[in-house]
């Protein structure tokens, strides 16, 4: 019988069996529920479909008015962040805005795009901040366009790029999913994350093992067309540098792959497009980084677009044509591995590569054998010539390359390639229809028919020589609360060269406007130090010797009259009289100069300023810069009238050290010049060659430019430089050098022996020792020697000599203070030439230079910046977005309003009755309505002139000639008008000049 409790326990043991049965299944099943979950995760991507998409939606920004609360800008140093500006529009903002723009609008992100800029999706479990999410740009640039919205310029990068993924041709698609992702557009799953491919990270990832054991595996890559494109967008120098990095990569891709919701196909089909539009395929030369298929077969292989896609979308299209055109794109998509190896290398490397694949791409069919067969009989062979832009007419693009460098000066770019590739739109001050007519009429002004038709052949004008010959520069700008906007600039000439502002013209009697600015201020000045001045006190200041016509005129004039009234006096300033004679010698810039009328007429007569300045009398301006040069010569005396010897010796000696300095640099530049690039040998030459040839100077020469060789060397240097005639004995040649040492004699002392410019010797002896010596270096070594050289002056009994030499400092002084004055007006150069034929055009000036001045005249003396961009607008449609605008401004006076106001009646009194008259009237309105014009004209006519000693003219060589007007126009416009005549021709022709003397 059995036992109870044995069956029981029997029981209790199947129970447990079944029980562990049970748990053993439920874990099978849910083992296999989670393998099924995830690999139908890996396929389907379901959870990361929600997970990205979320993060997505909330990663938004929206554009509103002002600075941005919330901006986050890119700096991992990605190239295209780089490439579009963005990396750098934080330093753009600040530089605009530190020019006179406010924002006017810009992005604002949201606290998830915030985030995900700062921390990425993994916070905070492994912090990474990723690339913002957005649709991304394949094709961006530089857009100008004028005040009006007409477009000025375009730039576009890359520029052959396909709109959607129904342009692209099937064998282009076909042939990169083959090489790079050949499931990626798999539409059974629609919400599959294209940013990782499972297969291929799993082996990347079994590999990277193996690498840790094997040094020389090598590990292949995992990288999905989306984490490529992050790669070479965003990531630093477009390079995966890390296990981070990748992370960021395949991280990034996925929010963007889900920025429109959990289905992807959209979203994979445009990876195919952007891909093929964007994808770096190296530089080349003439046409600079190369990206995108349509750029890569244009740049490498000289394949226009619309070619490239008829071969291979044109069933009509002969096979051995799409074989060519096929091949050489599949090489393009192969050489993205590394296309400055692959491309700029060994094409044979690259050839075998590509028909490999095509020999796959047969055997899997996807292309037919007999587009195989085809494509392997093809050598890919890149165009050889130097790839070269599609010209365009420099002149037609002179007002839109104006406003690019300006826009370039902006933003700091230093290069016009780098600025052509920003995310920009920008809205000029140009008026395009009036920029595209006035550069037609400057060019029909070189056909001599036209030429006639509009009288330039009238006197003093064409009268001889080609019309075609003649370059015409225009500006006109208007002056708006927001500064003076350049509406146009054009001239007809046909290289990028631009007149208006980089040349440096002699522009003739167009310094006179500045003279007569420079003159009445100080009267101006003078009023303002005598005009509250009592009669008594001003009764009791009696004339010092060298006083100031000026400053005489000023005082006597106070106290004749009861009107002390600015403007007043500056009127009376213009009545002023001076001789027009040509009879005078003016001694200025350190020498003896006369000076001509253009109309001879002038010459006997006496003329207000006011009359010389109607119609262009030289001789009246050089007498009247005189002028204004001796006033700051002469500076008021002090209360007491009187200054110590010493103090008055201590003044003419340092104006003589500062002349001794100054010429000394003079003739050591020249020196410098001569000797500069020359060996030892070639250097001892020329000095010698300087001296007459005798043992004692060649004694004299050699131990002041060689002081520590030996007698053998000094044996040598006479027999190499001395007739054999003269050559003294051993004894005497001994006797010479210890003679002459050079401790014996000072620099001048051995420069008198020599019969060389002490300077020249020292500089050879100098450049013996320092052969690398630059001129700064020599200046800075040779200040002892310009004082020792220039000591006789010092110490010399001739005042009138000493006399001269402190008049041409002091002249010097004196032009410097005028060239600060016209400094505040705009001139552009740095100095000016210290003699009283600036007055003339001596010192040159620049047409945008004179058309400011025209500005500050035409505003009552307040200097308004000159605007050649409105509006800037950043990166549109992305979380960068930023726009800007012009802010009004004030001005800065640098005249006083009077003496605008006076000059600009002076002006208009050129037009009305002298040597611009026959503009008079010209801009009035068809209802009678009169519209004030004012200006100034001038022509330069440059000679380089050969004398004789008695001042005979030995030869002439005719340099250039110019005319110009600088104008106003009522009460906004004004601007310049120029006419330029450069080389021989220049000798025939009458004078280019746009208005001249009875125009």
């Amino acid at each position: 019988m059995d036992n109870p409790d044995i069956k029981l326990k029997r029981g209790n043991g199947r129970g447990c069996r079944y029980a562990l049965w049970f748990v053993l299944i439920l874990l099978l099943l849910l083992i296999g529920g989670l393998v099924y979950l995830l690999l139908d995760e890996l396929q389907h991507s379901r959870q990361q479909a929600r997970f990205f998409s979320d993060a997505a939606r909330e990663a938004g920004y929206r554009v509103k008015p002002g600075p941005s609360k919330a901006i986050r800008f890119p700096t991992s140093g990605g190239p295209y962040d780089l490439r579009l500006g963005y990396s750098a529009m934080p330093a753009y903002l600040q530089r605009l805005q530190a020019r006179g723009y406010a924002i006017a609008s810009q992005a604002e992100h949201s606290d998830g795009m915030v985030a995900l800029a700062d921390r990425g999706v993994t916070a905070p479990y492994l912090p990474l901040g990723l690339f913002l999410p957005y649709h991304e740009k394949d094709q961006a640039g530089l857009s100008l366009y004028d005040g009006y919205g007409q477009s000025l310029y375009q730039s576009r990068a890359p520029q052959r790029v396909y709109a959607d993924f129904n342009a692209l041709p099937a064998l282009l698609v076909n042939g990169l999913l083959y090489i790079e992702n050949r499931t990626l557009l798999d539409a059974d799953t629609p919400k599959r994350n294209p940013a990782v491919d499972w297969s291929r990270f799993s082996k990347a990832l079994f590999d990277k093992a193996l690498h840790l054991f094997d040094a020389g595996y090598r590990a292949a890559g995992a990288s999905t067309l989306a984490t490529q494109i992050e790669k070479y967008r965003h990531s630093p120098e477009g390079r995966t540098s890390s296990e981070q990095e990748k992370l960021r990569q395949m991280l990034s891709a996925s929010v963007r792959a889900y920025l429109d919701g959990e289905d992807t196909i959209a979203a994979r089909r445009q990876l195919v497009v952007r891909y093929l539009n964007t994808v770096p395929l190296a530089a080349r030369a003439g046409f600079g980084e190369v990206s995108g298929i349509g750029d890569g077969m244009w740049a490498w292989y000289g394949r226009d677009f619309a070619q490239v896609n008829r071969a291979l979308t044109d069933a009509s299209v002969p096979v051995a044509e799409r074989a060519v055109v096929f091949k050489e794109a599949l090489s393009l998509m192969i050489s993205q591995r590394s296309p400055s190896v692959f491309l700029n290398g060994d094409m044979k490397v690259l050839q075998s590569m590509t028909d490999a694949y095509l020999r796959m791409m047969a055997r899997d069919q996807l292309i037919s054998p007999a587009l195989r067969d085809a494509a392997l009989r093809v050598s890919l062979r890149q165009q050889r010539e130097r790839v070269r832009l599609p010209a365009v007419a420099p002149v037609a693009q002179k007002g839109a390359n104006a406003v690019r460098i300006k826009l370039a000066a902006l933003l700091g770019v230093p290069r016009m390639y780098d600025l052509d590739r920003l995310d920009l739109s920008a809205s000029s001050t140009l008026d395009l229809t009036l920029q595209q007519q006035v550069t037609a009429e400057l060019l029909r002004l070189r056909d001599p028919e036209y030429a006639r038709a509009a009288n330039l052949d009238n006197e003093y004008l064409l009268q001889q020589g080609s019309p075609q010959g003649v370059t015409y520069s225009f500006t006109l700008m208007e002056r708006t609360p927001t500064g003076n906007k350049v509406r146009v600039q054009a001239d007809n000439f046909d290289q990028p060269f631009d007149i208006n502002e980089g040349a440096k013209l002699d522009l003739g009697s167009t310094a006179k406007l500045r003279t007569l600015v420079s003159y009445l201020m100080v009267i101006h000045e003078l009023h303002q130090q005598y005009a509250q001045t009592s009669r008594e006190q001003l009764a009791a200041i009696r004339p010092a010797a060298g006083e100031s016509a000026l400053r005489r005129w000023a005082i006597d004039y106070l106290l004749q009259t009861e009107d002390t009234d600015l403007t007043t006096m500056l009127e009376a300033a213009l009545e002023r009289t001076y001789s027009a004679s040509p009879g005078e010698s003016f001694f200025t810039a350190g020498g003896l100069h006369t000076f001509n009328n253009f109309d001879e007429n002038d010459d006997g007569k006496i003329l207000t300023v006011r009359e010389a300045t109607r119609r262009s009398v030289n001789l009246v301006y050089i007498r009247l810069m005189r002028d204004i040069a001796r006033y700051y010569m002469q500076p008021a005396t002090t209360a007491s009238g009187e200054t110590s010897d010493e103090d008055e010796e201590a003044m003419r000696r340092e104006y003589l050290q500062r002349f001794a300095d100054r010429e000394g640099r003079t003739f050591l530049a020249g020196f410098y010049n001569k000797y500069r690039h020359k060996s030892a040998t070639e250097i001892d030459a020329l000095l010698v060659a300087r001296a007459r040839q005798s043992p004692k100077r060649l004694a004299v020469i050699f131990r002041s430019i060689r002081p520590t060789a030996g007698l053998d060397a000094f044996a040598a240097f006479l027999q190499l430089h001395l007739d054999p005639k003269l050559l003294p004995d051993a004894k005497v040649q001994a006797r010479l050098y210890d003679e002459f040492g050079p401790e014996r004699f000072n620099l001048n002392d051995r420069g008198y022996l020599a019969g060389v410019h002490p300077l020249e010797m020292w500089l050879v002896a100098y450049l013996h020792e320092h052969p690398q010596a630059s001129w700064s270096e020599l200046v800075n070594a040779s200040t002892q020697q310009r004082q020792e050289v220039y000591q006789w002056l010092l110490n010399s009994k001739n005042q009138a000599g000493q006399a001269s030499r402190i008049r041409e400092i002091k002249e010097i002084d004196a032009f410097k203070k005028i060239h600060q004055g016209w400094k505040r007006l705009g001139y552009p150069f740095d100095v000016l030439v210290p003699s009283y034929a600036t007055a003339l055009g001596a010192s040159a000036d620049r047409p945008a230079s004179l058309a400011e001045l025209m500005g500050i005249l035409s505003s009552d003396g307040l200097r308004r910046p000159t605007v050649y961009l409105d509006r800037l607008h950043f990166a549109a449609g992305t979380p960068y977005e930023t726009s800007l605008t012009r802010l009004p401004t004030n001005g800065e006076r640098v005249l006083p309003a009077e003496v605008a106001q006076v000059v600009r009646r002076a002006l208009a009194e050129v037009v009305e009755l002298g040597t611009a008259r026959r503009i008079a009237g010209a801009f009035d309105l068809a209802d009678g309505t009169r519209i004030p014009v004012g200006g100034k004209t001038g022509t330069g006519d440059n000679r380089f002139k050969v004398f004789a000693r008695g001042g005979a003219l030995l030869s002439e060589r005719v340099v250039s000639r110019s005319g110009a007007f600088a104008f106003y126009i009522g009460d906004r416009y004004f601007g310049t008008l120029i006419a330029y005549v450069a080389g021989p021709q220049a000798g025939i022709t009458a004078s280019p000049a746009p208005c001249r003397y009875r125009c």
